[in-house]
């Protein structure tokens, strides 16, 4: 449902866009954006802008999807190391899909401050992060873990529209659509990535697990003392 809602967001941002209804939110953001890289150290901000967008593309997030995933598997997390590659996977073609789809060119209003050679909408950056580091702050499931995670997203999202190579618009679709796709993947996400630990604690607990009752060895233990004191 609420990636049904995202993806109907979206089509309403693309309709605003192409009619022409969006372009005074559109042309007052990227004017920002301009007016501040001419001001004093705006050139130390668009170097930062730049690194911040670089690290926060298609390698960028490679590189740490990588990390994550080695991560986990070295923690045994199995279900959560493969709940990350599909939710990546996934939403990566979701994106692709709908930038092929509008087919929307770049703005010109600033000079390209950043090579680029695909569509505009949306934003493969805005979308890409969003993804990522929602589903790591997902996995970790601290509040600071989204927090830091969301200040990456703001800023990455931000930095685009800065090098002038993204509407304002673009990049709000690619959060929206990243945020519908999280939403999807959330009905399976692993809490936390530990479920062969619940599965274990249930067993060792005597719990039921499969519709078997699971022997608990510290109640056998402790029975097999009492017994004996009985004796």
């Amino acid at each position: 449902m609420a990636l049904a809602v995202s993806l109907l967001f979206v089509f309403l941002i693309a309709l605003l866009q192409q009619s022409g209804a969006a372009d005074a939110f559109n042309l007052a953001g990227m004017r920002v954006a301009g007016a501040a890289r001419e001001m004093q150290g705006g050139g130390v901000t668009t170097a930062v802008m730049q690194a911040v967008s670089m690290a926060g593309g298609s390698v960028g997030r490679l590189l740490l999807f990588n990390i994550a995933l080695v991560g986990l598997l070295w923690q045994r997390q199995r279900f959560a190391a493969l709940w990350l590659t599909f939710t990546m996977a996934g939403g990566t073609l979701l994106n692709l899909g709908l930038k092929q789809l509008f087919a929307a060119p770049r703005p010109d209003l600033l000079p390209h401050l950043d090579i680029v050679n695909s569509y505009s909408f949306p934003s493969g950056h805005a979308a890409g992060n969003m993804i990522l580091f929602g589903a790591i702050a997902m996995l970790i499931t601290r509040r600071a873990a989204y927090m830091v995670c969301g200040v990456i997203i703001l800023l990455i999202g931000v930095s685009r529209t800065w090098l002038g190579v993204h509407w304002p618009t673009d990049v709000l679709a690619g959060w929206i659509v990243g945020l519908g796709w999280l939403a999807f993947c959330r009905c399976w996400l692993p809490a936390g990535g530990r479920e062969e630990q619940r599965v274990a604690q249930a067993v060792m607990g005597g719990h039921t697990v499969g519709g078997d009752k699971a022997v608990n060895p510290e109640a056998v233990e402790g029975a097999g003392h009492r017994h004996g004191e009985q004796q």
